[in-house]
């Protein structure tokens, strides 16, 4: 097995993480650092820091020349960074050392480094956005087709009241359109460049710093933190928090999919299963299966990078190793989680006859709540729970209907409603709309 499902070339369609996976490989790492190098030397151009002939020089090579990175790999063991290996590679590739000289002028690798992961933390979102922004649709046509369709409710896994499926889309939605509405703020807060030098003080920079950092962050379209963040990992956790949250919106989506086509159940359709290779009748929910694996997977991992956030002094390097091993892998999961989640998404369909069939069975007991508080306009509440549980007793040690006993202890309430699915909804119908309308008011109408 390799050693990440996303670059397997077994798993890696069953993890697929899109293009993303491309965002995080070696040779987007080096690209967007050396792209974060040639920001800084036009910035410190313009600062008047470095010779102009020499910022433009570094700004053109940036662009033309390649470093393999293959061959960063013994720097990077000797020194824990990829920095200086990147620098002396890419001095010796500019063959003018009278400009070469100037690369990486007063920065430390942190600096290029976390400014580089910036950059592609921003595609990553965007690609993130963009599935999110597809599978919102897909769960808004199912809420408004099927607001009034009722199905079972369950708690613990048991019957609880009834709901409608039209709903259940809607919870499956809504913490989707949440996380799409914070992202502007997150971008503005969080996406942002980091120029502090080697302990955090900008000392090899002197006063001209704040103008150099303000016109590297420009030159990246990154924002401009007015500080030192190279050990307040605040921004990169609030964005590994929003990715493990759109992984656990589409792994709820998962568990609940992977419940309701259960043998005995079957109430959806997958628009897509997969086979067994013993099992004939087998047909397999896999893409809800994967979305929950990339759910708990995102958790754990979360956890390593919360503890990996407090860092000692000035730069932490198992921290920020730690940071390397698990940031990675929450991002990939992510993608794959809203690639996989936009499919099954837009797949799903209700089986009806299964849900009426499910409301139908259990004696009419999943109607007991609105029976209790209608007994309960006639006598004190406790009252009714205990007369209401009594019946359930009753029907269960006898095999009879509920309905069937209401009507003989209490013929006076109106059983035709009290035991009507569609007629018991609650608010279910109005939550499936409001989530539409929600979706509606972002552009995202089903």
């Amino acid at each position: 097995m390799a050693g990440s499902v996303f670059d397997s070339q077994i798993y890696g369609g069953l993890f697929c993480s899109g293009e993303a996976s491309r965002l995080f490989s070696d040779s987007a790492e080096v690209r967007a650092m050396l792209l974060v190098e040639g920001a800084l030397a036009k910035a410190q151009g313009k600062a008047g820091v470095i010779p102009q002939e020499s910022a433009a020089a570094i700004g053109r090579a940036v662009v033309e020349i390649a470093v393999d990175p293959g061959v960063l790999k013994r720097p990077s063991e000797q020194n824990g960074v990829p920095v200086p290996g990147l620098v002396a590679a890419f001095r010796e590739e500019m063959k003018a050392p009278e400009h070469a000289q100037y690369v990486h002028w007063g920065a430390t690798s942190q600096d290029i480094m976390d400014s580089a992961l910036m950059l592609r933390l921003r595609q990553v979102l965007a690609l993130i956005e963009e599935d999110v922004k597809a599978a919102v649709p897909s769960l808004a046509k199912l809420a408004r087709a099927h607001a009034e369709l009722p199905m079972a409710a369950r708690t613990y896994g048991q019957h609880a009241t009834p709901t409608s499926f039209g709903a259940v889309a809607a919870s499956w939605g809504m913490p989707l359109l949440n996380l799409l509405e914070e992202l502007p703020a997150l971008r503005q807060s969080c996406l942002l460049v980091s120029l502090s030098g080697a302990a955090g003080t900008s000392s090899a920079l002197g006063p001209t710093a704040p103008d150099v950092r303000a016109a590297m962050a420009k030159g990246l379209a990154l924002q401009d933190p007015g500080r030192n963040w190279h050990t307040d990992r605040t921004p990169v956790l609030r964005i590994a928090d929003w990715l493990l949250r759109v992984t656990l919106a589409f792994g709820k989506i998962g568990e609940d999919c992977t419940a309701l086509v259960q043998s005995g159940i079957e109430e959806i359709w997958l628009g897509g299963t997969g086979a067994s290779s013993t099992i004939p009748q087998k047909q397999n929910p896999v893409a809800p299966s994967a979305l929950t694996a990339l759910a708990r997977q995102g958790s754990g991992l979360f956890s390593v990078l919360q503890g990996a956030a407090t860092h000692q002094h000035q730069r932490d390097g198992a921290a920020w190793f730690s940071e390397w091993i698990c940031l990675p892998q929450i991002v990939l999961g992510a993608a794959s989680a809203a690639k996989t989640g936009n499919g099954l998404c837009a797949g799903l369909t209700p089986n009806s006859a299964a849900m009426a069939t499910a409301l139908s069975q259990g004696l009419g007991m999943i109607h007991a709540e609105s029976l209790s508080f209608a007994l309960a306009a006639q006598m004190p509440r406790p009252d009714a729970q205990a007369a209401v549980k009594a019946l359930c007793q009753e029907a269960q040690s006898l095999k009879i209907p509920l309905q069937d006993l209401v009507a003989r202890n209490h013929p006076d309430l109106e059983c035709d409603i009290l035991f009507d699915p569609a007629r018991q909804l609650g608010h279910a119908p109005q939550e499936a709309m409001q989530f539409c309308k929600a979706a509606e008011s972002l552009g995202l109408s089903s």
